[in-house]
């Protein structure tokens, strides 16, 4: 499971500010949303992956951490990822 090497890079390329741009508060948010996506479609058949679900929860409660860093230091690029990576339903 996990990401393939070749969508890593996509994501990076998309919401990076350059190409090798892996760090920014943005790639990070949008590489935790595509796993916490793909994780929840496994769950979603396997109900009972309670060591998954701890991941899942983790995984969440690092994005939502990121995403309110990223609120605090700069509004106009919270709201345009969360269009963006369709979160919250906004």
């Amino acid at each position: 499971m996990g990401l393939s090497p070749d969508r890593k890079t996509e994501i990076v390329k998309e919401f990076g500010k350059s190409d090798n741009d892996t760090g920014s508060a943005e790639v990070q948010i949008a590489l935790l949303t595509t796993r916490i996506k793909d994780l929840t479609e496994h769950l979603n058949q396997h109900k009972k992956d309670f060591s998954s679900q701890r991941g899942l929860r983790k995984m969440v409660g690092q994005r939502r951490r990121l995403l309110k860093y990223v609120k605090r230091h700069d509004l106009a690029t919270y709201r345009q990822l969360l269009e963006r990576l369709e979160i919250r339903g906004v």
